[in-house]
């Protein structure tokens, strides 16, 4: 049963931490939840994997602009819904056939399933905010159902 290894992550604001990318190695895909910072961190993470990438409310110099706000992402058996902030959410994530949202901005990793959607916020990858944790995740995609791992980059505040 093949598997597929997803990296996510979100509010870089513009840092490429080595220990997101250490983290990110192997994944077959990256999803980027918005709030990149620059294009120069799309540049890195495409090194390793096809991304896909979604604007933020910071995104807004003139390399964001190609970026939209939501993207549908194909996954062997799963459809993925990403966007930036769970809060713009305009539709019923089980009615439209998607097995997960994901979503970025609070800074807060978060996993949740909820009506057989799995809610995956990987949490901030960039400069750390407050005492939040520096973390992304890894998503594994399988005929069976999603399985999200939080992984953290830095040791605790």
């Amino acid at each position: 049963m093949p598997e597929h290894l997803v990296g996510v992550i979100s509010d870089t604001h513009g840092l490429m931490r080595p220990e997101a990318l250490r983290a990110l190695g192997g994944v077959e895909r990256i999803l980027h939840a918005g709030d990149v910072g620059n294009r120069e961190v799309l540049d890195a993470l495409q090194q390793i994997a096809p991304v896909t990438a979604v604007r933020g409310n910071t995104d807004r110099d003139a390399w964001a602009s190609r970026l939209p706000k939501t993207a549908v992402v194909e996954m062997g058996p799963a459809t993925l819904y990403l966007l930036h902030d769970l809060g713009e959410l305009d539709l019923d994530p089980a009615a439209a056939g998607f097995a997960a949202v994901i979503y970025g901005h609070s800074h807060q990793p978060h996993t949740e399933s909820r009506g057989g959607v799995l809610y995956l916020n990987p949490g901030s990858a960039g400069p750390r905010r407050f005492r939040l944790p520096v973390t992304l995740a890894r998503l594994r995609v399988r005929e069976t159902g999603l399985e999200a791992e939080i992984v953290p980059l830095l040791p605790p505040a």
